[in-house]
């Protein structure tokens, strides 16, 4: 049974290569530091927050998110990452993430919970048409450098 909670300090070991994982997804490479750091403000659980999937102990998945100020509204939540070991996708981790988070959102009373994802992420998007709703939103960067 998948277990989720919190992710704690001594979740390190477990947290680094699906972060890892995550960010090749999205054809980043980050210095260790940039690691370091991001652990350390989901452990504060103050902006960002973390949560685990567990499965016999392991940690097989991780979702990270924050609450953010709006025009609108006071409160919205967005699911920053979500991502689960390869070996153990379709058993119900990303979906219990999920989930788990929109507990958090409806908690702090937000009246929204959204995230993002690449267009052709094929495999997530057939999770996220069952949980969710596609908004029909395109993203644009500017570029800062």
């Amino acid at each position: 049974m998948i277990e989720i909670s919190p992710l704690r300090p001594d979740d390190r070991a477990g947290w680094q290569p699906l972060a890892v994982g995550y960010n090749a997804f999205y054809e980043r490479v980050l210095p260790a530091a940039d690691y370091d750091r991001t652990f350390a403000r989901l452990m504060k659980a103050r902006e960002l927050h973390g949560l685990a999937a567990r499965l016999d102990g392991r940690v097989i998945g991780i979702a990270h998110y924050m609450f953010q100020a709006s025009v609108w509204f006071d409160d919205v939540c967005y699911l920053a990452d979500l991502f689960v070991d390869e070996t153990v996708r379709g058993q119900g981790a990303a979906r219990g993430l999920i989930e788990a988070v929109a507990g958090a959102a409806r908690t702090r009373g937000c009246p929204r919970y959204y995230w993002l994802t690449r267009l052709d992420n094929a495999r997530a998007r057939a999770l996220y048409d069952k949980v969710a709703r596609h908004v029909g939103f395109i993203r644009y960067d500017y570029p800062m450098a």
